[in-house]
């Protein structure tokens, strides 16, 4: 026990946001999202950062973040690749979307070996939400099925410029998950928060729903599980062969389900910030501005030696 992994999701096409969003600076001296999620995880205690991109991607992150970081810790780089798959699956003809944050998991199988969390790129989760899960995840044995999660409160999560995906979450009297379902379309209306599934019908949501923002903890052992969701999840691709995606929260939800884990929710008071949309980006940098100023960021955040 120690050794803790941080994985960095990274592979996506940024389709809403138009670009390669994980690597725009919103930092004053052209740090990007990911810059203050590795400096808080550092300060948390993880000691391996692991970066699941496109290989043809490989070179900009290098230098947008990879060179930055490697005097502080481990830095691996792993490519998403949509031929990567199990045993009997099969890539449609046509397909060029990434298959999901569960198939992005599952690409890094071969590399892990310690309790890990699992982040978003473009998402600023906040200091504390990486302190909780990595405390955690030092008391947990490789072999354990007990995870961990970070939940926030879904009014936190939010952009005014459009919708955002969340796993809406619902949690027992001991803070254990029960089940978490992915909404891919959620937004703000004048008469609250709503979700939908086919742009028409929108449901009701509370304000203080916890929501997962895909800040998750594991051991190794969730590998074998993500292999074997990934397998059913082709046997029903016929329905949308070319955009369906395999996310992370349902198939920890299946896992729940069927009692082979246990996850246990960490809540968060942290407001969310990321990049879903070009118009979130002034937000971001706002946002960045005040925590320095706030003492929680240095001004130039990697110019000295890390101090953990």
């Amino acid at each position: 026990m120690g050794n803790t992994t941080l994985i960095i999701m990274a592979a996506g096409l940024g389709s809403r946001y138009g670009g390669l969003k994980q690597v725009d600076p919103v930092g004053p001296n052209g740090e990007i999202i990911i810059d203050y999620s590795i400096y808080d995880a550092l300060r948390s205690g993880f000691n391996k950062i692991i970066f699941v991109i496109k290989e043809e991607n490989k070179e900009i992150f290098k230098r947008s973040i990879g060179e930055k970081i490697q005097r502080y810790v481990d830095v691996e780089y792993v490519y998403q690749s949509l031929e990567d798959l199990p045993e009997g699956c099969e890539v449609p003809e046509g397909r060029l979307k990434p298959w999901g944050t569960a198939h992005a998991v599952y690409a890094c199988r071969d590399v892990v070996k310690t309790p890990f969390a699992v982040i978003n790129a473009d998402d600023y989760y906040g200091y504390s939400a990486f302190k909780a899960i990595h405390d955690y995840l030092r008391g947990v044995e490789e072999a354990s099925v007990d995870y961990t999660m970070v939940g926030y409160k879904l009014s936190n999560t939010l952009t005014e410029n459009g919708y955002v995906s969340r796993g809406i979450c619902s949690i027992d009297e001991n803070s254990y998950l029960k089940s978490v379902k992915e909404r891919t379309k959620i937004s703000r209306f004048s008469d609250g928060i709503k979700y939908s599934e086919d742009d028409k019908n929108w449901q009701l949501l509370s304000d203080n729903s916890t929501v997962s923002m895909n800040i998750w903890g594991f051991t190794p052992r969730i590998f074998s599980y993500l292999e074997a969701e990934l397998q059913l999840f082709f046997k029903g691709l016929h329905t949308n062969p070319l955009k369906s995606e395999c996310f992370l929260p349902n198939v920890v939800n299946n896992i729940i389900t069927e009692n082979n884990c246990r996850v246990k929710v960490l809540e968060s008071r942290e407001k969310w910030y990321g990049v879903t949309y070009k118009e979130d980006k002034p937000i971001v940098q706002r946002a960045i501005r005040e925590f320095i100023d706030k003492g929680l960021y240095p001004e130039k955040l990697w110019e000295a030696d890390y101090n953990e």
